[in-house]
């Protein structure tokens, strides 16, 4: 019997919770005896902040940014955040992509664990991980000078938006890799989604001063919905009709990429 195959031995059948808690505790030992890229992972977010938002503290003086009456830093923060979130849910896939070049992935299937127990956490070991980061970029910022009007209420919903939004990406991942099981095409279309993305949503500027075209493409874009509810829950008065309705449409998002990545599991083993 494998080692994989010993973890699940003394599970009660068809209990999918437990299934999921193992294999995110599997997930997590490898996070504590590598945090490489966890640490790694916030380089470019301390930049963006401690850099670009001394660079352009200026740009909310510009007619038509209406959002930076607390200054760029505070517009940015929410940005930065969603933008880690985004960038490292976007190599989720490399989990499986080792997991298949081990053969553990076989040893998966071939054990008690559902397919939706294997993507259920991966998407929780990513939760996790868009938590810790997310939670160190707001400490960075209010150490830099931001201040958030929303307070702990407002930096709760800008973490559960990065959370829903990593959900989204890492399930797009996990299903990339499963269909194409390289890594070349992993990393081009995580570089094809992610960067427009970025740039087409309001992470880093005020789309009232972007051509009106941008904010048309923003208003289906789901970094935007989240950085939409981050921002607008970190107000006071907060406007919790928007905040809902842009976490309401990231969680159905989430849910429908988990579907389809588990999906992607058929595809995987008949192509094996």
């Amino acid at each position: 019997m494998s080692t994989v195959q010993r973890e699940f031995a003394g599970t009660r059948p068809l209990t999918v919770i437990t299934h999921s808690a193992l294999l995110t505790g599997r997930l997590l030992r490898t996070l504590r005896r590598m945090p490489t890229f966890l640490v790694v992972g916030l380089v470019q977010p301390v930049i963006w902040l401690l850099l670009f938002g001394q660079l352009f503290r200026s740009v909310v003086n510009l007619p038509g940014f209406t959002l930076g009456s607390g200054g760029f830093l505070q517009f940015l923060t929410p940005g930065v955040v969603m933008m880690t979130a985004l960038f490292a849910s976007a190599w989720a896939g490399t989990t499986y992509l080792q997991d298949i070049d081990r053969g553990v992935m076989d040893r998966l299937l071939t054990s008690p664990a559902g397919r939706g127990a294997m993507m259920c956490a991966t998407m929780a070991y990513q939760a996790i991980q868009t938590v810790i980061q997310s939670l160190v970029i707001v400490v960075i910022a209010l150490i830099a000078g931001a201040r958030f009007p929303g307070g702990v209420v407002g930096i709760g919903v800008t973490v559960l938006a990065a959370v829903l939004l990593a959900l989204i990406f890492s399930a797009l991942s996990n299903a990339v890799a499963l269909l194409t099981r390289q890594q070349a095409t992993l990393i081009a279309i995580s570089q094809f989604t992610t960067l427009p993305l970025m740039f087409l949503s309001s992470a880093v500027m005020d789309l009232r001063v972007a051509p009106s075209w941008v904010g048309r493409v923003a208003a289906y874009n789901p970094v935007e919905w989240a950085v939409v509810a981050a921002r607008r829950a970190m107000l006071v008065p907060a406007d919790w009709s928007t905040v809902w309705a842009r976490l309401g449409l990231l969680a159905v998002a989430a849910l429908v990429m988990g579907f389809l990545a588990t999906r992607a599991f058929r595809a995987y083993r008949k192509s094996a």
